[in-house]
């Protein structure tokens, strides 16, 4: 069957020096991550036991995507990628070391906490569109698929190991010792990027005397004008606006509606990171991109069903089988949009059109779990995220209408 699992190019794809090289390095630094969004989260749940915080602290951290990203876009297409990843894994390891420093010797504030995770906010927001960028040029063209989704894995594998370890920690040393081994984990990544060699040069913008801010503006009437991408940009930015915040008010879900713990939370978090991986595996052992809109699709069905569900739940052990069917559904989604966008643009604009995926991912949850989390301060979060969800599958509706324009833009694409 064409979209059938292949185990075989999975492993093939993985066992490829250069794309294994960085995915391990990836995913010790992602475990890292996932620690410190846990330990930050619920930090930010003890001192403050407010869902507007929590929605503060998650619009801190992504946000700042929304203003950087189309910059960053350039660069990504003006500069070697390389180097600037290996900077900003530096970089990420000072922040995160500062913020260990601050919690060790009792100054980390509710505002300190949020200072900090504008910075390292700010970091992965620049460095997203080379990261983005980089993985096309370690693998064969034919492997893409393969490669988006193995990355989308490796996210996912670290979003249930993260929470897991960090739940441990926590309970066993305190949430400083997350944030210690965070800092650490950035390093892990800078040791793999030495030892990456890309495949493919890399195409650089012909022409570097227009201003950022044009070439930014280009890159998003790009996005919007080749054909199929900016509808699944569209839908895409849906899924993340009302569908993410979930994720992001997680604290508030374990503390507050399900009256649980840290443990509670990192149960939680770690289930949407089973569905991920599993969603993951689904995508990278399809043979070819044949169906991806289908999936698309489906896929954003199949969030509306299960957070809406979950946001009925009336425990935690309800919870979590649905948490682990909403993570298939969120990163399935994720992967199937990434790789369409890759199949349909040109290399030289790659870096700026991911930025635009990358504004979608980061500054769609961003926004959503702002609004949503003020607004639970006064009907509480079940009404938000079912209102939410309502949204997403109107709008899913919408794009079912224009199915077959995107099926022919990635048939195009493919050649």
């Amino acid at each position: 069957m064409a979209a059938s699992f292949r185990f075989s190019k999975v492993l093939n794809t993985l066992l490829q020096p250069n794309f294994g090289v960085y995915v391990a390095g990836n995913a010790t630094s992602l475990i890292g991550t996932w620690m410190h969004r846990i330990a930050s989260g619920w930090l930010v749940w003890e001192m403050t036991g407010s869902a507007a915080w929590l929605g503060v602290i998650a619009f801190a951290d992504l946000f700042p995507a929304v203003l950087i990203a189309p910059f960053a876009g350039v660069a990504a297409d003006r500069w070697e990628r390389l180097p600037v990843m290996k900077l900003a894994q530096v970089l990420g390891a000072l922040i995160s070391g500062l913020l260990a420093l601050l919690f060790f010797t009792g100054n980390l504030t509710i505002w300190g906490l949020l200072g900090i995770t504008v910075l390292l906010g700010s970091v992965d927001a620049f460095v997203q569109p080379f990261r983005l960028a980089l993985v096309s040029a370690l693998v064969a063209r034919e492997d893409l698929t393969s490669a988006v989704a193995l990355k989308s894995i490796t996210f996912n594998l670290a979003r249930f190991v993260g929470p897991a370890v960090a739940g441990v920690v926590i309970v066993t040393a305190g949430v400083g010792w997350a944030f210690v081994i965070n800092a650490f984990s950035f390093l892990a990544l800078l040791a793999a990027l030495q030892f990456v060699r890309v495949l493919q040069p890399q195409v650089r913008q012909k022409s570097r005397e227009a201003s950022v801010l044009r070439d930014a503006l280009e890159g998003a009437r790009y996005a919007m004008g080749a054909p199929g991408v900016g509808l699944v940009l569209l839908l895409l930015a849906a899924t993340c606006f009302t569908g993410r915040p979930v994720v992001e008010l997680l604290p508030g879900w374990a503390g507050e509606i399900f009256a649980g713990t840290a443990s509670d939370l990192a149960a939680l978090t770690s289930a949407i990171g089973i569905g991920a991986v599993i969603g993951g595996l689904w995508l990278a052992g399809r043979p070819s991109t044949r169906g991806l809109v289908k999936a698309f699709l489906a896929c954003c069905f199949g969030l509306v069903a299960s957070v809406t569900a979950f946001a009925l739940a009336s425990s935690t052990i309800v919870a979590l089988p649905l948490m682990v069917v909403a993570g298939f559904f969120l990163v399935s989604s994720a992967i199937c949009a990434q790789t369409m966008v890759q199949l349909n643009v040109a290399d030289e604009m790659r870096g700026r059109v991911l930025s635009l995926y990358a504004i979608i991912l980061r500054g769609g949850p961003a926004v959503g779990a702002l609004l949503m989390g003020f607004v639970a301060e006064s009907v509480g979060l079940r009404a938000p995220q079912i209102i939410g969800m309502l949204l997403l599958f109107l709008a899913t509706l919408a794009m079912l209408s224009r199915r077959r324009e995107m099926e022919a833009a990635l048939e195009g694409g493919e050649s």
